[in-house]
């Protein structure tokens, strides 16, 4: 589950996890956490910073397509740059998407068929969600 909250600046960053609730007093460490996905760690924390700096760059490209209305650009360039903002924001999708398989449906595995069924049955509907586009 994922919602987006305004930072003051106007910018959206995206919250929640793909497990459910952050687990709550859950120390570093704890015995019972049988992987880092029980401590809520995201399977994309490590890429984390690649993330943020590729969808600057994908914010960028957006704002390039305001700049380029308001300078009256020919329809085609307009359309060229739309590909590309789109393309990148599949990619990152797809990144995170293998992300999302390595590290939650990976921690589902250790927990049982119950569990696995669960993560397939989200990131079947990702896919699909992403195709829609």
């Amino acid at each position: 589950m994922t919602t987006t909250d305004a930072d003051a600046d106007g910018t959206t960053a995206a919250t929640g996890t793909c497990h459910g609730a952050e687990p709550q007093g859950v120390p570093q460490g704890d015995p019972q956490a049988v992987t880092d996905h029980d401590l809520g760690i995201h399977g994309y924390a490590k890429q984390k910073d690649a993330h943020i700096k590729r969808l600057r760059r994908i914010e960028g490209q957006i704002r390039g397509l305001q700049r380029m209305l308001e300078e009256d650009v020919y329809c085609i360039d307009i359309l060229t740059q739309v590909s590309a903002s789109t393309k990148g924001l599949q990619s990152f999708g797809l990144q995170l998407l293998e992300e999302h398989l390595r590290h939650c449906v990976a921690d589902a595995a250790v927990k049982g068929p119950e569990a696995i069924d669960e993560k397939v049955k989200e990131a079947t509907k990702a896919i699909e969600r992403m195709l829609r586009t």
